[in-house]
C-alpha cells in the first residue's frame, strides 16, 4: 500500500510540473517546478529505497527545498513588496540548514536553524492563502493550498522531533502514516493551484 500511495504522490507531482503551473511568471514556476520535483524524487526515492534513507542527514538539506519553494513562489506571486526580502531569507535559510546539518555537533542548534527555516516556510504556505481567500484576491478553492501547508508542516514536524529523538509517534507509526500524508498533501497542492 506504501508503494502505491509513493507512486500516486509522484505521478501528481509530475502531473503539477507538466502541467499545472503554466500562465505563472518566470520566478513562481521555477520555484514551484523545483518544490513538486524535488516531491517527485523524494517519492521515488522512498518508493525504491525505502523510509531508511530519511536518515540520511542530505535528506533533510534536500526536503527544505519543497517548503522553500513553494513559500518563495507564493510571495512572489502575491506579495510583490516582499518578493526580495523573503528570497533572501530563502537562500539564507536553506544555506544555514545545509551548513548546520553538515556539521558534527551534539547541541540543538541544528534542529533549531531547520525548525524556525521550516516554521517560517510552512506558516507561509498555510496563512497567506488565507489571507488571501479573506480579503477577497483568490477564490475559496485557494484554501486547499492551506490544507497542503499544514500536512507539509505536520510532515516535516514529525520527522524532525523523530530526527532529534523526541518522536510525537513511534517511528514505525511516523512511517506507516507518511505516505499518505504525503499523497494528500500533494493532491491539496495540486487542487488548490487547479482551483485558485
Amino acid at each position: 500500500m506504501d508503494r502505491i500511495l509513493l507512486l500516486l504522490t509522484g505521478l501528481l507531482a509530475a502531473y503539477q510540473i507538466a502541467v499545472g503551473i503554466e500562465g505563472f511568471s518566470t520566478l513562481p514556476m521555477i520555484a514551484y517546478s523545483t518544490a513538486f520535483g524535488v516531491l517527485l524524487i523524494a517519492g521515488l526515492l522512498l518508493l525504491i529505497l525505502g523510509f531508511e534513507v530519511l536518515d540520511s542527514p542530505i535528506v533533510v538539506m534536500v526536503s527544505t527545498i519543497i517548503p522553500l519553494s513553494l513559500a518563495t513562489g507564493l510571495i512572489w506571486q502575491y506579495l510583490p513588496d516582499y518578493r526580495v526580502m523573503y528570497l533572501i531569507f530563502a537562500i539564507f535559510g536553506f544555506i544555514a540548514i545545509v551548513v548546520t546539518q553538515a556539521l558534527p555537533t551534539k547541541n540543538r542548534f541544528p534542529l533549531f536553524i531547520l525548525v524556525f527555516v521550516h516554521g517560517v516556510a510552512g506558516l507561509t504556505i498555510f496563512l497567506l492563502p488565507i489571507i488571501l481567500v479573506i480579503s477577497g484576491l483568490a477564490p475559496s478553492g485557494f484554501l486547499l493550498m492551506s490544507v497542503g501547508g499544514a500536512l507539509i508542516g505536520l510532515g516535516g514536524l514529525l520527522l524532525a522531533l523523530l530526527k532529534a529523538g523526541k518522536p510525537l509517534l513511534s517511528r514505525e507509526l511516523i512511517f506507516r502514516v507518511l505516505p499518505g500524508l504525503l499523497l494528500l498533501m500533494t493532491a491539496a497542492f495540486v487542487t488548490g493551484f487547479a482551483l485558485g
